[in-house]
């Protein structure tokens, strides 16, 4: 990036989407690798992921394999890779992780062709280093990986595996497992979500624009966003290409606490607040995922009174959509269908979204009201509205 596209962007608004119109990808990005979650018992995570969500056994390290310090359960669904972590000390950085927020997301890895590379250009850029470019190799081959820090502890590991056969990574072994329930029709990973405190929302969309070269494709604020007691504003942040899509959520302020400062207040600080992934058919997996056990939030059943006149004629036939408690909005490419779980620990954090686009690139606008107030509901119950 030249000096003058640097000028540029601190003259816009950090001139986010003038750089994603002109300037060259600096850091392609081929998709999301794997998230990989901190959380007090990998064992029996893994357990729940595979038996709620559809999962499948991948790969595992720990006392077994060499690892001394900590233990992981790498799991497959498609295209999403998901790996749970659990440390074998109480004097461990992941320990510490797991004390101040729970279960939760510690590393949002994305695959690139050159991890080195990717480090230079961030780390120029003014991102902070977690892990200069490190080497890991066996029989199979090797895995460059590199690291730098986003909000709160949570970082993005870059990923080059072009010269690795293995089933997941140096000092992984095969995880062979006689249960594994079959797929609930999860693909891919569309976007994740982070929650940052109230007035830092601009600049970790500066971060993502300055050292990732990402583009403010959509920006909301209080007034989309909102009900009668709360409110939040949203940029979401994507790559050159398209894979990669990270809206940044902050507070707004409102008649009584939002969701993100509920989230920051039990997560203890900014973090991931949902994970979003795909389906092709979004009935299946929302009727799968229900009967093995997962909590959706609820949506009023008159939200689907004007659902028709607002989306207009869809494939889906809207009986079965209301008995399931999935949404629908469209926009000018088409429309999407969604549905959120309610958090998947204790702690009200960390929660997944089941989305199923028909063309749609939005997010769902015309939901934000009815899963808000979905959402406050849930507050209400937990005493933290």
């Amino acid at each position: 990036m030249t000096t003058a596209n640097l000028t540029e962007v601190k003259d816009y608004e950090y001139g986010i989407q003038k750089i994603f119109d002109k300037a060259q990808d600096f850091l392609p990005i081929n998709g999301t690798d794997y998230v990989e979650l901190y959380v007090g018992n990998a064992k029996q995570a893994a357990h729940f992921y595979k038996t709620a969500f559809g999962f499948q056994s991948l790969a595992y390290c720990g006392l077994e394999t060499g690892n001394r310090d900590f233990c992981s359960y790498v799991l497959v669904q498609d295209k999403i890779r998901l790996v749970l972590t659990t440390p074998y000390k109480a004097d461990s950085e992941i320990a510490e992780h797991i004390k101040k927020h729970g279960d939760g997301v510690k590393v949002i890895a994305l695959w690139v062709d050159d991890a080195s590379v990717a480090y230079e250009e961030t780390t120029s850029r003014g991102a902070t280093s977690v892990m200069a470019p490190q080497t890991m190799s066996d029989k199979w081959g090797k895995v460059v990986r590199s690291a730098i820090k986003t909000y709160g502890d949570t970082i993005h590991m870059f990923v080059e595996r072009k010269d690795y056969n293995g089933v997941f990574l140096p000092g992984f072994e095969k995880w062979d497992s006689e249960y594994n329930p079959g797929s609930t029709g999860l693909r891919y990973i569309d976007h994740m979500v982070g929650n940052v405190e109230l007035g830092t929302m601009n600049e970790w969309a500066k971060f993502y624009a300055m050292t990732m070269g990402f583009a403010n494709l959509i920006t909301f604020d209080d007034k989309d966003i909102s009900t009668q007691y709360t409110a939040l504003m949203s940029k979401v942040m994507t790559n050159g290409n398209g894979r990669i899509k990270f809206p940044i959520n902050e507070p707004a302020e409102g008649l009584k606490k939002s969701q993100i400062e509920e989230f920051i207040d039990f997560y203890g600080g900014a973090g991931c607040q949902h994970i979003a992934v795909a389906t092709n058919d979004i009935v299946f997996t929302v009727s799968e995922m229900r009967r093995r056990g997962v909590e959706f939030l609820h949506v009023p059943g008159t939200y689907y009174d004007t659902v028709g006149a607002r989306v207009g004629d869809i494939a889906e036939d809207l009986a079965i959509l209301k008995s399931l408690g999935i949404m629908v909005d469209r926009d000018e490419d088409g429309y999407l269908l969604q549905i959120f779980t309610k958090p998947v620990e204790d702690r009200p954090t960390l929660f997944f979204e089941i989305i199923q686009r028909k063309g749609a690139k939005s997010f769902g606008k015309g939901n934000f009201k009815a899963l808000f107030e979905s959402i406050e509901a849930e507050q209400a119950r937990r005493g933290t509205l």
